[in-house]
This record gives structure tokens, sequence and C-alpha cells, in this order.
């Protein structure tokens, strides 16, 4: 594999990661504002819309480390090498 094939799949796979959080976030936002809605319509003397929109923040909020947190240092360590490379190179 080529170092252009190899900068390629892992930032297709970045990126994939990305949009798929985007994705779970949307939904995360429009299906807990219909949880709201309904629990304010329906029962406005007792909050229970919280519990959920907490639970699944949780879960989001890994997917968000997972999506633009968790590869930061590797990230960086890959620059440095790709820098050192091209230093090589020349």
């Amino acid at each position: 594999m080529s170092y252009k094939d190899k900068n390629y799949k892992q930032a297709k796979e970045r990126v994939e990661k990305k949009i798929s959080f985007l994705i779970h976030a949307g939904v995360y936002v429009v299906v807990n504002a219909g949880l709201i809605t309904l629990n304010l319509m329906r029962s406005p003397e007792k909050f229970w819309f919280i519990w959920p929109l907490a639970g699944w923040g949780i879960g989001l909020a890994f997917h968000a480390y997972k999506a633009f947190g968790a590869g930061s240092a590797a990230n960086w360590k890959e620059k440095m090498i790709e820098k050192e490379q091209r230093k090589l190179d020349q």
C-alpha cells in the first residue's frame, strides 16, 4: 500500500466517523425534542424526559470523543512521522 493510499484510507475513516456522529447527534435532537414535547403536553408536572436525554447524552458524548477526540494524540504522532519522512526523502 502506497503512502497516498494509506493517507486516503485514514482520511476516509475519519470522515466516516464524523459523519456517523453527526447523524447520531441529529437523531438525538429530533427524538429528544419529541420526548420533551410529549412530556410537557401529557404530564407537565413531572419531567421524565430528563432521564432518556441524560442517558442517551452520555452515549453521544462517548461517540463524539471517538469521532473527534480519541485520535488526536495518534494524529499528532502521525504528523510528526510524516514530517520526518519528508526530511529523509530530501
